[in-house]
């Protein structure tokens, strides 16, 4: 009999135990099934750039985002031009037929416009942020789905009346707080199919949409609020200007308490200082679209955001995040890293990653239309060190940095089809043909985000990244960067001795 009592007893403290340890852990329970995709656009008339397998289509995954939200759906965008106007003679779509905007996918770009009339017309709480837009639509789009339906609210958000310069750059989707996309596509049928973009997809993941739903409501706090009153101006050291900043920044000596939700506390330094122990989660995330035996294991993952001012709990400041990943590349591996602009406002590629670990760097930026001219001869003097390192026998040099531009083509030939009457003799609309994406991927650890490579993108700009030491999103964006870098369309930089080699002095 007694044996008996001690059973039950037994048996019934064993599901006590199993039920309080699932009450703990229910609020993580579900991020067992977080999936994750990686995304990408791809021009049109790209024939030699091979597809990589199990990459998604950003335009299905926007669509999927919208047709599937039953609760809530927040877009964060600088700017919006889903539906084309090729009638319109301010567009840059301007003068091309119906068959010719077909053609350019164009259509997609509707399509995910009435997915998302369709999820405000289902009662979907939407929430729509944007930076003032671009010529000539500017708002009209978010403004014309949140008219006449209170389930939808719409806010333009000026960075500059914060920080005296920068936008919302991040493009963010959140679904039902628990799936989101974070990458280099706008709100613009061209970041669907004429603009080459890079992005990830993660569903079934509430523990990441509620960080980045934290960011975000603290974007949406900052609409709401008096810029004039919470901020105030330094003068920042380092760039010898003075700059504005919201009053809370440790750019300040004197910091006053922060009216959003959450953000992060760190002691006053000139600027901001690196976090010792940044904030990771340990959760494994399924690749469906690639291999799933190598995430047997949770591995870590990590949220990073810009401006520092808008970080929050540990979570690391963007700037961080990608001068980290590249220096968690291991010993005589390769660090990948893809942008459309880099100026020389940072230090990401430095001696001590490249040199000291005689590790590869490879970079690949965009040669568009709005090419910004200064980046060539920063992008070889960068190259020049290549030269510097073996320049002495005391320099013990093994690693080398390799850049090449990435020319979508047609890059040169894009604008209206028609200007004051005349044909142009463009063959793709403006603003399109040009490598958007933005991240870094070194042996073991990927950095997917929003920002381009200048300082202004993390000091005075809204961004978000999504980085995670996952082998199976490592190992594939690798192979994303692969095709683009030994496809015909990669043409290296020529380096600095060459072309004073080729000069007439």
């Amino acid at each position: 009999m007694r044996i008996g009592i001690v059973s039950v007893f037994l048996i019934l403290l064993t599901i006590f135990l199993s039920l309080q340890a699932l009450a703990k852990s229910s609020s993580s329970s579900s991020d067992f099934q977080c999936k994750a995709w990686l995304v990408q656009s791809i021009p049109t008339d790209m024939p030699h750039l091979p597809l990589v397998p199990g990459v998604l289509s950003t335009g299905d995954v926007l669509k999927w985002m919208a047709g599937n939200a039953s609760v809530s759906l927040d877009v964060m965008a600088q700017y919006w031009q889903l539906v084309s106007h090729p009638e319109d003679s301010r567009s840059g779509d301007y003068g091309y037929s119906q068959q010719q905007m077909h053609k350019f996918g164009a259509d997609q770009g509707f399509d995910v416009y009435k997915a998302l009339e369709s999820a405000a017309d289902r009662n979907v709480g939407i929430r729509l942020l944007s930076h003032s837009g671009v010529y000539p639509d500017y708002t009209e789009e978010p403004s014309n789905l949140a008219s006449g339906r209170p389930n939808v609210r719409n806010v333009t958000l000026l960075l500059s009346d914060w920080w005296g310069s920068g936008i919302v750059h991040a493009k963010v989707w959140i679904s039902d707080v628990q799936d989101i996309y974070i990458g280099s596509a706008n709100n613009d049928w061209k970041s669907l199919t004429q603009v080459k973009e890079v992005g990830i997809y993660l569903v079934g993941c509430p523990r990441v949409a509620e960080m980045v739903g934290v960011y975000f409501n603290n974007l949406w706090k900052l609409a709401s609020l008096n810029a004039s009153a919470h901020t105030r101006t330094v003068w920042d050291r380092q760039w010898q200007i003075n700059r504005t900043v919201p009053c809370w920044s440790h750019f300040l000596d004197v910091n006053l308490r922060s009216p959003l939700p959450d953000y992060v506390e760190v002691p006053h330094v000139a600027g901001y200082p690196v976090l010792v122990d940044p904030y990771m989660f340990v959760m494994p995330i399924h690749t469906p679209g690639y291999n799933e035996v190598l995430v047997s294991q949770p591995h870590y993952n990590y949220l990073s955001f810009a401006p520092p001012e808008l970080s929050f709990g540990k979570n690391q400041a963007d700037e961080q995040a990608w001068v980290d990943t590249i220096k968690s590349v291991t010993a005589g591996q390769t660090v990948r890293i893809n942008t459309m602009d880099w100026l020389g406002q940072s230090q990401y590629i430095s001696q001590t990653v490249v040199y000291s670990k005689q590790a590869t760097v490879k970079v690949l930026v965009a040669r568009w239309a709005h090419f910004i001219n200064s980046t060539d001869p920063y992008l070889k003097s960068l190259l020049y060190s290549n030269v510097l390192c073996s320049s002495s026998k005391y320099n013990k040099c093994s690693g080398k940095i390799e850049i090449k531009y990435y020319e979508v083509p047609g890059y040169n030939l894009t604008g209206p089809a028609v200007s004051n009457g005349t044909k142009t003799g463009n063959s793709y609309p403006g603003y399109t043909r040009v490598n958007h994406g933005k991240y870094a991927v070194s042996d073991v650890r990927a950095h997917i985000g929003t920002s381009n490579l200048i300082w202004d993108y993390f000091y005075t700009t809204a961004g978000v990244s999504f980085g995670t030491y996952n082998p199976a999103i490592v190992s594939q964006l690798q192979k994303i960067f692969d095709a683009d870098w030994n496809s015909p369309y990669a043409v290296p930089v020529v380096p600095l001795e060459d072309g004073l080699a080729n000069s007439s002095w």
